[in-house]
Formats: structure tokens, sequence, C-alpha cells
């Protein structure tokens, strides 16, 4: 089956595999799954941005411990395609001596409903992204963090590619996890704020507060400014 996604373009004849001294475990799986490092990506494109942001979250859910499809949110059946399909290699074990995460599966799965509910893509990327999107959401960091991407402007690009009616709602910029969370009370009927003015509110920073970190996949990333590189 052809590859969804265009050949990583490096000016010479073919991919090359530029793996930094001392790189991370999921740092290594990025850069085997595209055959650049996470660093030198670049997300100009749609289908380079789609790629970068699914080999993303396959290096840092093959970077812990339990099976890879569990750790990505995907039946062994849509892992083996997505692979199959984007990628070069299927060879990405997980390499994590850690267990794997304890998540609550019908938590997870309503996650997962409200994604695919607001899915606005067409094809298999959108379908899997919901997938691996709402398994990431058990982690305990900043979503971008927990998904492998280098900031929160990435994450905001991805919901706004694929669940465009999420990024419609959430038009005052409210970290995305907390928003996916309160759209999810909001479905059921509940209220999960505590005030009516987000700006009178004593969560205010747990809502809209600056999502400081790190990329779990690209050690050198800046949290605020998109990496410039070479297409993936």
């Amino acid at each position: 089956m052809a590859r969804a996604f265009q050949d990583i373009e490096t000016g010479g004849g073919g991919p090359t595999l530029a793996i930094v001294q001392g790189a991370s475990p999921a740092e290594r799986s990025y850069c085997k799954l595209t055959g650049v490092s996470p660093n030198d990506a670049n997300v100009d494109s749609d289908d380079n941005f789609d790629r970068h942001v699914l080999a993303s979250i396959l290096a840092v859910s093959s970077a812990e411990g339990g099976a890879l499809a569990a750790q990505a949110g995907l039946t062994d059946a849509d892992l083996d395609r997505l692979l199959t399909q984007c990628f070069a290699t299927r060879d990405l074990p997980s390499s994590g001596a850690a267990a794997a995460s304890l998540v609550d599966a019908d938590e997870m799965e309503i996650v997962r409903e409200l994604l695919l509910a607001n899915l606005s893509s067409e094809g298999d990327c959108g379908r899997w992204l919901a997938g691996m999107i709402a398994r990431r959401a058990m982690e305990p960091n900043h979503l971008w963090e927990d998904l492998g991407l280098r900031n929160r402007t990435e994450l905001t690009r991805l919901i706004a590619r694929h669940f465009a009616p999420l990024a419609l709602r959430n038009d005052k910029n409210m970290r995305w996890k907390r928003f996916i969370y309160r759209m999810m009370c909001e479905d059921d009927g509940f209220v999960m704020c505590s005030t009516p003015v987000c700006s009178n509110c004593a969560d205010y920073e747990l809502c809209y507060g600056a999502e400081t970190g790190s990329s779990r996949v690209s050690a050198a990333a800046d949290p605020s400014d998109p990496a410039q590189g070479r297409a993936v």
C-alpha cells in the first residue's frame, strides 16, 4: 500500500537518519520513523504536519512501558495500518522498562467519542488521532507534552485541522485538556466552572495559565516557537 505522506525531503537522494549523540529513546524512535530529528522537522505542509504529529505520539509512547498500541491509544490493527501507510519502518517496539500507565478505559472512551463527534477531517488520520489524543490525555502533564509535540502551538494547529468545531468553541484559548473536559461535562449537563465569569474564578490560572514545559521527544525544542527544518 502506498504511503499517505510524501517521502522525507533532504535535498539529496533519500532520507538520512540523523540521530544526535545522547538522544533520548523517544527522540531515537522519532528519528527512526521519519529519518530526521524532531528539531529539524519542517511542518509547513499539512501532510508533513500530520506525519510529524503521528511520529511524535508514537515516539513518546514507545519510550514508556507496555504495548505500543495501548500506550498510543490504537488497536493493533490500526497501529499496523498507520505504520504501513505513513512510515518506512514498522519496527518500533516499546522501549520503556516501567510498567504501563493504568488508565480509566471508560473516561478515555468518553474523550475519544467527544473528539470523533467533532471530527472535521476525512480519512484515517483524524480517527487515529481521536484515539491517540484520548489515551494521551490520561497522562499527567500538559496535553501537548504527553503527545510528544514541541509546543502548545502544534496542539492548537492539530485541533484546528482535525477537530475544527472544538477549536471554534475554545475562543478564549483555554488549556486544551481543561477545555476538552469542560466540553465533556457540558455535554452531560454538568457545569465544571465555579463562577459564571472566568476572570473572577479562583481557578483561572488552571484554565488559562501559561503552559510552560518541555517536549518529551525533542529535548532542544522551544515550548513557544515552532521549530523549522526539513520535511518529515
